[in-house]
């Protein structure tokens, strides 16, 4: 039977990566965010059982219409990896826009649980009933860095909404699990690897190592490929030596 995976942010960065290694494994992946033209040249890349599909995970309409979308192409969706997300600026919480803070939360709370809503519908209806739900946290979940109160406050909402699907999952068959990574070597770290580094929690700043994004990839195609009597709850990948184990 064909598996259809949905890959949100797919256009660049771990969801690209995920999006490939995804259809190398044989999945009939949909990429989707923002930019065509960026997807576009992840669906050249990635083959035949690669689709493109334009979609703000901010709007509730986009959402709805990437599923109606997979479901009119492909039959059914069997995984979503929930992977768009931004940051914002890393200054004091008092000197934070409000129009930063409800960017930060609209994409990587609610773009989330929008995704995560219509997965339910159509997961739910489908025949076999079910599929399973991978939604990308953050190590900063649970360890915040300096100044980062939009990202860190919207990373530990995706725990909240990734327990609540895999309680409210278990009826339909559809399971819902959390990968926490830290410093995958993307353009969003890229801080990390240059310069001075990034800010600490003792008030020093650090270059701090990253790993290859394909290790992310590869965690989360082992996650896919579990049957659906088995679930990886929370997932941690990060770079050996980062400074997240005594943290603070």
């Amino acid at each position: 039977m064909t598996r259809v995976a949905i890959v949100t942010g797919a256009g660049r960065g771990l969801g690209r990566v995920v999006a490939l290694a995804l259809a190398a494994d044989g999945w009939t992946t949909i990429v989707t965010g923002r930019d065509q033209a960026m997807l576009d040249a992840v669906v050249a890349e990635a083959g035949p059982l690669a689709d493109a599909v334009v979609c703000d995970v901010t709007s509730a309409d986009d959402v709805r219409r990437l599923f109606d979308t997979a479901i009119e192409r492909h039959g059914r969706v069997d995984l979503v990896f929930n992977n768009a997300g931004v940051a914002a600026r890393g200054v004091p919480i008092d000197e934070l826009d409000v129009s930063e803070w409800q960017r930060v939360v609209e994409t990587n709370l609610t773009g989330a649980f929008l995704c995560i809503q219509q997965a339910f519908r159509v997961m739910k209806a489908q025949v076999p009933q079910g599929g399973r739900i991978i939604n990308n946290g953050s190590i900063s979940a649970t360890t915040p860095r300096p100044n980062s109160s939009p990202y860190t406050a919207t990373k530990h909402g995706v725990t909240g909404l990734t327990k609540s699907a895999s309680l409210d999952g278990r009826a339909f068959n559809i399971a819902c699990g959390q990968i926490d990574i830290g410093n995958a070597a993307t353009d969003l770290t890229a801080p990390m690897r240059s310069g001075d580094g990034v800010p600490q929690a003792n008030g020093e700043r650090l270059v701090e190592p990253t790993i290859d994004p394909q290790h992310v990839a590869d965690a989360v195609l082992y996650m896919a490929n579990l049957p659906l009597a088995a679930n990886v709850q929370t997932m941690t990948v990060m770079a050996t030596t980062m400074p997240f184990v005594g943290r603070g």
